[in-house]
Formats: C-alpha cells, sequence, structure tokens
C-alpha cells in the first residue's frame, strides 16, 4: 500500500517509538488534515500532546473491538499481529501494515539488500554497508539496526542496506515489492512470545524468501532448515559451502583460494567470520568485486551491545554484549573467551526458549563462573545446578544486574572477564538491550553515552 492509497480511508497508528513517529511524520507531510487516531501508552500521550496537532486523537486503551472502526492500522513493529484485538479487527477487514511495507511501496526500484537471521544481522548489515562505501557506492545503512526507513523517505542511495527482524519480514512481503537481495543468516528459536511458536517464528522469518520472492537469495549452506528450502523465484547463493565463501577452521576461503590474510583476521570470532562470509557473497552477487574489498574490514568498527569490550577496570576486563537475547549466542560470545576466567551474566525475560544446548555445551566447556538473573534466571539456574560442581564451575543466583555485577567480581581474579551475554531479551528490568547495556556500562565504571553510538546510520 502506499501513502497515497491513505487517502479516504480511516486510519489509526499504533505505537509511539521511533517507528511510530516516523510513521506519522512521513503520513502528515503528504497528509496533514487527515484525520489519525494514535493508540500508545500512557506515558507517551505528553509527547503526542506536544504535537498540537488538531487532527490527531490520541487513546490510551485497548480492547477487542479497539481497531474495528479503522481501514488501516499502520503498526510498529514491535506489537505482535497474533493478538486477540489484531485478529479481530482482521476478521473484519482491518489492514495492519508496518512501516517498513510503507516505504518497500514508495521504493519498487529501490536497490534493497535485506539482511535478517536470528543472530548476527545488525553486524552483517553494518559490515556491507561499510565495504560498499569503501568501494565508492553510496549506500544506506537502516532498518532495525536502529534507523526506521521511513526517516530516509526522501534520501537516495545506490544501495540500501537493511536490517529486518521477524517483525518485518512479513512487511516486506506484504509491500509487493521484490527485494534485490535477501540475505538470511540462520534460523534459532527466538521471539516465541510474538510469533505464539517456533515453527511461527520460522515461517514468518522466512517470508522474506518465500512470499517477498527475492531476485537472489544468499544462505548459509550449514543451516538445515535453509539448506533444505525450495526457492523456484530467486536465483540462490550459498555461503558457507566450498565452492563459495567459506571457513576452513577459522581461515576464509572463496573456493580453494585462501583470503585471510587480506582483511579477515580484523574480526574476531568464528561467527563473525561467517557473518562477514555472506557480506561477501552479496557483493559479488550484484556484480561487484568482494576481494577486493575485503581489506577494508581492517576499518569496520564493531557496534555497540556486540561483544563490545568497554575495557579493563581493576584488572577486569568489561565485555557488553547485552544484544545477546538467545542462548546459541551466550555460546557464541563465550568461545571469543575460552582462554581468560571468565564469569558470565545470563537471563532475562523468559519467553519459553530452553536452555538446554547451553546446558549441554558446558560438558567440559563451561566458564569459571555463571551468574543467572532475571526472570528466568530460576529456570536456567535449576537446570545448571547439577553440573556445576562436576564441570568446575561456580554457579550463583543473582537478584538483578547490580547484584550479578557483584557476584561476577566476587568470583574473579584478576585478568578475568566479566560478560554480560543474557540469551534473553531485556523486557520488564530495561525498556530494551541498550538500556540494560548502558547500565552494565555505568555498573562497571564507564561512561554509558560514550558506548552507544552506532556507526555508520544513514546514507554515506
Amino acid at each position: 500500500m502506499r501513502i497515497s492509497q491513505l487517502d479516504g480511508q480511516r486510519v489509526a497508528l499504533w505505537g509511539w517509538g521511533r517507528e511510530g513517529r516516523a510513521a506519522y511524520r512521513v503520513i502528515r507531510a503528504q497528509w496533514p488534515r487527515m484525520p489519525l487516531t494514535l493508540f500508545c501508552l500512557a506515558g507517551e500521550v505528553p509527547m503526542a500532546h506536544a504535537l498540537r496537532d488538531n487532527f490527531l486523537q490520541v487513546e490510551t486503551e485497548l480492547s477487542g473491538e479497539s481497531f474495528l472502526g479503522f481501514d488501516v492500522v499502520v503498526k510498529s513493529p514491535g506489537i505482535s499481529p497474533y493478538c486477540d484485538a489484531v485478529t479481530a479487527a482482521a476478521a473484519q477487514g482491518t489492514r495492519f501494515i508496518g512501516g517498513t511495507a510503507l516505504w518497500f511501496s514508495e521504493h519498487p526500484d529501490a536497490r534493497t539488500l535485506c539482511v535478517t537471521g536470528t543472530k548476527g544481522k545488525s553486524t552483517t548489515t553494518a559490515i556491507l554497508a561499510h565495504l560498499l562505501r569503501a568501494g565508492g557506492h553510496r549506500t544506506a545503512l537502516a532498518g532495525n539496526i536502529g534507523l526506521p526507513l521511513l526517516e530516509l523517505m526522501d534520501a537516495a542511495a545506490e544501495f540500501w542496506a537493511i536490517e529486518l527482524s521477524s517483525f518485518q519480514t512479513s512487511d516486506v512481503a506484504m509491500s509487493g515489492v521484490r527485494p534485490e537481495v535477501a540475505v538470511v543468516l540462520n534460523i534459532f528459536p527466538e521471539h516465541l512470545d510474538w510469533h505464539g511458536s517456533q515453527a511461527r517464528y520460522v515461517e514468518d522469518k522466512l517470508r522474506l524468501l518465500t512470499q517477498a520472492r527475492p531476485r537472489l537469495a544468499v544462505l548459509n549452506a550449514n543451516d538445515p532448515t535453509l539448506a533444505a528450502l525450495s526457492l523456484p523465484d530467486s536465483q540462490v547463493h550459498w555461503f558457507g559451502r566450498g565452492d563459495g565463501w567459506h571457513l576452513r577452521g577459522d581461515a576464509l576461503f572463496r573456493g580453494d583460494t585462501c583470503l585471510d590474510d587480506a582483511g579477515a583476521h580484523a574480526l574476531p570470532g568464528r561467527h563473525n567470520r561467517d557473518n562477514l562470509c555472506a557480506v561477501l557473497t552479496v557483493i559479488d552477487s550484484v556484480g561487484l568485486d568482494a576481494a577486493a574489498l575485503l581489506p577494508h574490514v581492517a576499518s569496520f568498527r564493531p557496534l555497540p551491545h556486540r561483544l563490545q569490550v568497554l575495557g579493563t577496570r581493576d584488572g577486569i576486563t568489561y565485555v557488553n554484549d547485552s544484544i545477546s537475547t538467545t542462548p546459541h549466542a551466550s555460546l557464541a560470545a563465550l568461545a571469543m573467551f575460552g582462554d581468560r576466567p571468565t564469569a558470565i551474566l545470563i537471563g532475562g525475560h523468559d519467553r519459553g526458549i530452553d536452555w538446554d544446548g547451553f546446558a549441554a555445551a558446558m560438558h567440559g566447556g563451561a566458564p569459571a563462573s555463571i551468574i543467572t538473573m532475571g526472570q528466568n534466571g530460576p529456570r536456567i539456574f535449576e537446570l545448571l545446578a547439577p553440573l556445576a560442581t562436576r564441570e568446575h564451575f561456580t554457579l550463583d543466583s543473582a537478584a538483578d544486574l547490580g547484584d550479578a555485577m557483584r557476584l561476577a567480581k566476587a568470583r574473579l581474579g584478576r585478568d578475568g572477564v566479566v560478560l554480560l551475554s543474557p540469551g534473553a531479551p531485556s523486557f520488564g528490568a530495561y525498556r530494551d538491550y541498550t538500556e540494560r547495556g548502558r547500565h552494565f556500562a555505568a555498573l562497571a565504571g564507564f561512561d554509558p553515552d560514550a558506548i552507544t553510538a552506532i556507526p555508520g546510520l544513514g546514507v554515506a
């Protein structure tokens, strides 16, 4: 649906975060007197009223019938489309769309390079934009990484590097616009509370491939879910396979040619090199020379809250991996510091994801100390308790992040690592992973403002 098609429609906005505010500005730019209804949190009402918009009605109460009187509801991505209020209205003909769908509808000819996956998508998207810019290509970096596409409605770019969450992949399909490239890095259980089940999460994630029908699909050959896909409408390029970009051990290869000394060593961790393989495959797939751009990886600045080494205090190194929202991500983070005594802080909002795989990895591979916290902390503690003595790691339960930090420092000597890699969202205790990471930095004695800027957002 294009914004021009909203004319004459009964339109509501749902959510007043950055995405919601961007949608409001775009609609108002074209339709300054269109009646709009905003559904938001009570604490957001003063900000909405400050607009002094006589054509904006603000509501804070939701019921199963709230949306029945609207033709279109522009919904923020974090709001599940499977809740009762949505399903009831949708059954009566109300159309729910997101800002991502609006942007794609307005930019059918943009060279869009869309990246999704359970983990690694932000870093992958940022590296892709960095290398394209290093090659002289005007590139936008936007999407779920921290800049809504609607904030760049009138921007011009040769390439659009777009991170998509599982909440946004359906929006691309709904727009009817085929992306030039869709990258899917991996599929693990995630956001089960939003999607309702693991099967639905996988289905929603894969809509970027199965329903958006990208012209080119860049897929991880080592992910069984992706390897089993049939995509008759897309040309598929694989990474992680011997005939393309892949790793042998920790070394980077394209086919049988080793290119590890050309800049790949600047990215720490095997998981980041896997992400780099995806990026290089995308660059080759759009007709550019990825090998020629590879040395520019050395100038890439890691993103905040993603295995971010904050620094050292009193001999202890603090690492902020607050973006970690799955047990798989926590394990990947631990692998980075296997040669140093490490205390890992895990736990947060409980979405029902099991930690059995994490527990299994503790057999012979446990850190020095594990501290559980958050809503699912007791459940994780109970799972790990039988292993602690046998695998020689200490296990503590913390009341909150501050208590976890105190316990971690008490368990470590000098040259240790305190690693915040929760493997769970922060909802409840914090607004989002950024707020959690900032609090961790402050508790460790670092300036939160100095560690949170995401480099490269926008067009350059």
